[in-house]
């Protein structure tokens, strides 16, 4: 087993959702590693793979926390955060546009909007953000964008010259778009926009944002249905809005991501990147592994979805490239020791082995993380 005895570990986990943040995971995981190594140094860096939680990381690498007044997915007024340092802001979709902005947790699958998210836009280039990594993922919505570039000035209107109501069911009855009105910083090149998610699915189709997350989102089969035709029809419209530069990119890697939104970020120039990828650069993640001898990762649940993209396996996959072994910490663990070591992780501590009850064990995960740590310490560092 390697260890990294007396040396200096690298704490870089995303949240246990439902049960801790990010930050609060590093602090467990630190506090248990110190009482049965008290010798050992650690250092925390929070990690998100873009989806929600992308803002909290950011902000605990440094980044400054703004906070804006929006529209939520349903028209309700929310308060959302973005991060920004020098002229670089990291806004979170979810922040506005995301489930947890669902009043009572009541899905809108056919009117939820990304309005919010545009509105949050927004705000980061009027503070002078010349780089936006717009993270996205967590949302409550499957409108395509289209809220979120009405917000910045477009209109979506139906054979009669009206505009459309919010959400996707609405854009069935998309005839035509008007874009004169769109913010001019966004779409020109003088803001770089990155669209950073860990889901690489097209708009639509059986791989599509409809037909894959929006049942995740309350979608009956039926909404599904009216949702993936009406998402066709609105990148058609586009399409010929637009011009060739549009052509193709309803199928594009990202443009399903967070309900259609990765489509018109795309539209507005944005590259598509791994959201880990972009994450671990922005929170200098690089220079804090060339101080480690030994990094812990995790997230709430190692299972199949960690594989694609999530922030565990982006963590190890950096750490392996520079030679540094790799351990995780979870609520659950659902993926075989093989493929551990296939996403670069040498071994898993789960809560579930020291509390097998679920519900408990999500009530009390930050004692049970402190003992899991204790554990990981005595096989490592001791």
């Amino acid at each position: 087993m390697e260890t990294a005895r007396r040396g200096h570990v690298l704490i870089a986990a995303d949240k246990f959702k439902g049960s801790l943040t990010a930050v609060q995971v590093a602090e467990r995981v630190a506090a248990g590693l110190r009482r049965a190594a008290p010798g050992v140094a650690t250092a925390a860096l929070p990690v998100a793979d873009g989806g929600d939680g992308t803002v909290a990381a950011v902000v605990a690498a440094g980044f400054e926390r703004r906070e804006v007044r929006v529209t939520g997915p349903v028209g309700n007024p929310v308060t959302a955060a973005y991060a920004m340092r020098g002229d670089t802001a990291v806004v979170e979709m979810a922040e506005a546009s995301g489930l947890q902005r669902l009043p009572g947790g009541t899905p809108a699958p056919l009117t939820a909007s990304t309005h919010g998210s545009g509105e949050l836009l927004r705000a980061a280039l009027d503070a002078g953000a010349r780089t936006v990594v717009f993270g996205v993922g967590g949302s409550a919505t499957t409108d395509g964008g289209a809220g979120m570039l009405a917000a910045l000035g477009a209109r979506f209107l139906d054979a009669d010259g009206r505009e459309l109501g919010p959400g996707g069911g609405a854009l069935g009855a998309l005839a035509s778009v008007d874009l004169s009105g769109l913010d001019p910083r966004v779409g020109d090149g003088t803001v770089e926009l990155v669209l950073a998610s860990d889901v690489d699915n097209p708009l639509t189709g059986p791989s599509g944002a409809a037909a894959v997350y929006g049942p995740q989102k309350g979608a009956t089969p039926q909404d599904v249905a009216v949702l993936d035709a009406a998402l066709g029809r609105y990148a058609a419209v586009l399409e010929r809005a637009v011009g060739p530069r549009a052509e193709g990119l309803a199928q594009a890697p990202g443009a399903g991501a967070a309900g259609g939104l990765g489509f018109a970020a795309l539209l507005l120039g944005a590259r598509f990147r791994a959201g880990i990828e972009v994450l671990l650069e922005a929170v200098g993640f690089e220079a804090e592994l060339r101080r480690a001898d030994l990094v812990i990762t995790g997230e709430g649940s190692l299972d199949a979805q960690t594989l694609r993209g999530k922030a565990p396996a982006g963590v190890a996959a950096a750490a392996a490239a520079a030679g540094v072994p790799v351990v995780a910490v979870c609520g659950r663990l659902a993926l075989s020791a093989e493929e551990l070591r296939g996403a670069g992780i040498g071994r898993a501590y789960p809560l579930a082995a020291v509390e097998p009850d679920v519900a408990r064990s999500i009530a009390n995960a930050g004692p049970l993380l402190e003992r899991v740590a204790e554990q990981l310490a005595r096989d490592h560092l001791t």
